[in-house]
């Protein structure tokens, strides 16, 4: 006989309803560059990582995006900056930050770099979670491999695109085509259609709209050119030097090609740039991956001569080189040090004011320029006194410490530190003189050895002056007999020192 407390067999028993499970929150971030491909657009990103979300039961409670915006570096991505800062490192709400994959999160060169990032996050309790990679488990080993890898991916796919992109700017520049970048001043980019013909001036910023059209450079605004061949004319008819002419173009009111006032540097760039008579010169520097920009050398510039309409003909331009050429001579170090060594064979002493007003040496900033300074350049005319007391020095280290190894331009002691020996002969001012040292800056020189001598003829040592590179930041620093508080500081009459740091 059935229980009749029990239900009926047809009636379902109601079963308690599962305890929801708990759901995380987490941010999400997206990332676009102009050179994606249409399949990473922040629109689509977001579709897939908001479905991920949903499926792992992940409540995205803000989102970041950063819109034509390159991955090379985190400079000039709002978006990351804004979530790392205000929400990754300020708020504990949330315990993840969803990206579609690691080329969203940064194609960092520098893959360490894009790690460091995800440490930050993690760092402040909050874990990075590419989607196409899942849920990482607690107890899988390889999947930090697997992220490691993806990073390098990224990273490569930017190199390999950046070399795919210079072999085709090389191509166009070979054919006589300008490669991109702004027009130099005088000039103008020219766009020309598939069948190269003549369309139209672009604009400042404006970008050729069809793959199969080309830019090529023709002559600028009048003003524009006629100030380049003026240029010419000055220093090739008039005879006038490069500061003169700046400063003539100034008082005329004329202005560079940023709108900024003339001066010799951009003079002689006028002058030097082959693009004026007519050669079209590609790959002069390089910025490759967001990488600093650098002068290449001449050999691996493109030329395609005869390929743009000249402003100025190329003898005259040849003229302004050779004008160049032999103007430079006056400026070669061997040169210059000859008019220090007449000045101060003539007078004895050297001093800037003898320097000035002399009409052959060149002008005081333009020792600075090539010797760091008029003092350094002094140092230079004593090469052989200065040899005699390194050599010196060097043998009474050799006798004060265990080991001295020789290595480039300076000493390795006992294998823990490095030392520069800088002899230096007194530098006549006034009634008084000093000692002049260039404290060494290289990262692998510990400690510049200055060596005040007597006279530059038979030198006698009259002590040692230590300048530790983290200690001391000035680039030229004077010693005179009256500066107790640095000789206190710096100052030590033996090797003593030495022998004391080589036992630490």
């Amino acid at each position: 006989m059935s229980n009749s407390s029990q239900a009926p067999w047809w009636v379902r028993a109601e079963t308690a309803a599962a305890p929801l499970a708990p759901r995380f929150r987490g941010v999400a971030y997206y990332r676009h560059s102009a050179r994606d491909r249409q399949e990473n657009s922040v629109a689509i990103q977001q579709e897939l990582v908001q479905k991920w979300a949903t499926d792992n039961g992940v409540d995205i409670i803000h989102e970041f995006a950063d819109r034509g915006k390159s991955g090379l570096t985190a400079e000039g991505r709002d978006g990351f900056h804004d979530m790392m800062e205000n929400w990754v490192k300020q708020r504990k709400d949330f315990d993840f930050v969803l990206c579609l994959d690691v080329s969203r999160w940064g194609r960092f060169q520098d893959i360490d770099l894009s790690a460091t990032y995800s440490a930050e996050c993690k760092k402040h309790g909050k874990q990075v979670i590419y989607t196409t990679l899942g849920m990482p488990r607690p107890d899988d080993p390889l999947y930090p491999v697997y992220v490691q890898f993806e990073r390098f991916r990224a990273a490569q796919y930017s190199k390999e695109l950046s070399t795919k992109v210079f072999h085709g700017c090389v191509k166009i520049a070979q054919q006589g085509y300008w490669a991109g970048g702004k027009a130099p001043y005088g000039f103008d980019r020219l766009l020309l259609d598939e069948s190269r013909h003549r369309l139209h001036v672009l604009t400042h910023g404006q970008k050729k709209g069809i793959q199969n059209q080309r830019v090529t450079l023709t002559l600028g605004p009048e003003e524009q050119v006629i100030t380049v061949r003026r240029i010419f004319d000055e220093y090739i008819g008039a005879g006038h030097s490069m500061d003169q002419i700046a400063s003539r173009l100034n008082a005329d009111g004329s202005r560079s090609a940023m709108g900024g006032l003339w001066n010799a540097g951009k003079i002689r760039r006028i002058l030097t740039n082959v693009m004026y008579a007519g050669t079209l010169v590609y790959n002069k520097t390089t910025s490759k991956l967001k990488t600093p920009t650098r002068r290449n050398p001449v050999d691996q510039w493109i030329r395609t001569a005869g390929a743009i309409d000249p402003l100025v003909d190329q003898a005259v331009f040849d003229r302004a080189r050779a004008i160049m050429a032999q103007a430079a001579l006056r400026f070669s170090p061997e040169t210059m040090l000859r008019h220090l060594e007449r000045l101060h064979r003539e007078h004895g002493f050297l001093r800037p004011s003898l320097v000035s007003a002399d009409e052959w040496a060149p002008s005081v900033p333009t020792y600075a320029t090539h010797f760091r300074s008029l003092d350094a350049a002094y140092q230079q005319l004593f090469k052989a006194a200065a040899g005699e007391v390194r050599a010196q020095v060097e043998a009474l280290l050799r006798q004060t410490v265990e080991r001295v190894e020789s290595y480039d331009d300076f000493l390795v002691v006992n294998g823990k530190f490095t030392v520069l020996i800088q002899p230096s002969v007194p530098v006549p001012h006034g009634f008084n003189e000093y000692w002049y040292f260039y404290p060494d800056v290289r990262g692998v020189v510990d400690i510049t050895l200055g060596v005040p001598v007597s006279a530059s003829e038979g030198p006698q040592i009259l002590g040692f002056v230590a300048l530790p590179r983290l200690l001391v930041r000035e680039r030229g620093f004077r010693v005179f007999g009256s500066s107790e508080a640095r000789l206190v500081m710096y100052g030590h009459s033996g090797l003593e020192f030495i022998r004391q740091l080589a036992r630490s």
